[in-house]
């Protein structure tokens, strides 16, 4: 049975060097953590993508919040995503909602037009939607999208463990089978057993991966192969006892 997926949030090259060293899998790189994670410059994905060999899915978000900034604001990401696509970037990650919560699948879809079917995630927007289950239908069939990041609460896994425990299958009820449901947002050691017996298999973690948990520090092999450990230690749904 595959391993489940561990990614990690990278700043620098340093990060990402560290990460790929303690066992993730994957990279997700942005600045900006104070406004929870904008777009990185080209030098900082060449970078990246220099220092490690892991898969790197990069942000596209010009600003705090999760509107597009009307169609400059998505001419703008567009442009970007060509320039970081010229930069080495080659998996993205974004997601936009239009001022009354839902998303906004035409500026998503112009966005997504720019990566050139390169593979992406839609982020924690899912969980400030104002219809979750809306939100994951109006995402369903988007072209290359196979990843939904989510905490299931605006606040975190620990309010959102419940409906993460639900939609592990991935699918949206009535519907084909959806991307993989990737559990982020406050994750904690103590969750992982439940998520994964409900059938999670990919796992994202930011200031986990870091001394104290500051932003100010970098990531940690030693931080990131505690997660490693703890992920595989843990029995995944069905796995047979005895």
């Amino acid at each position: 049975m595959p391993r489940p997926l561990l990614e990690v949030i990278a700043l620098t090259a340093q990060d990402a060097a560290a990460a790929q060293q303690g066992g993730a899998d994957r990279l997700e790189l942005v600045t900006g953590m104070d406004q929870d994670g904008l777009t990185p410059g080209p030098r900082t994905v060449a970078a990246v993508r220099a220092a490690t060999t892991l898969p790197v899915r990069v942000m596209l978000r010009a600003s705090a919040g999760f509107g597009a900034g009307g169609t400059d604001g998505v001419v703008r990401l567009c442009a970007a995503a060509r320039e970081l696509r010229a930069a080495g970037a080659r998996e993205f990650v974004l997601g936009f909602l239009d001022p009354a919560g839902r998303v906004d699948v035409a500026a998503v879809r112009t966005v997504v037009e720019a990566l050139d079917g390169a593979p992406w995630t839609f982020h924690r927007a899912l969980d400030h939607s104002a219809d979750r289950a809306a939100a994951r239908r109006a995402l369903a069939g988007l072209p290359g999208l196979d990843t939904l990041l989510t905490a299931g609460a605006p606040g975190g896994v620990a309010d959102g463990l419940p409906v993460l425990r639900g939609e592990a299958g991935g699918a949206v009820p009535g519907g084909p089978p959806g991307p993989r449901l990737m559990a982020g947002g406050g994750l904690r050691h103590t969750q992982l057993p439940a998520l994964r017996a409900a059938g999670v298999d990919a796992f994202h973690i930011g200031s986990a991966a870091r001394t104290g948990g500051s932003w100010s520090a970098p990531v940690t092999a030693a931080a990131v192969r505690s997660w490693r450990r703890a992920l595989d230690d843990v029995p995944a749904a069905g796995t047979p006892v005895g």
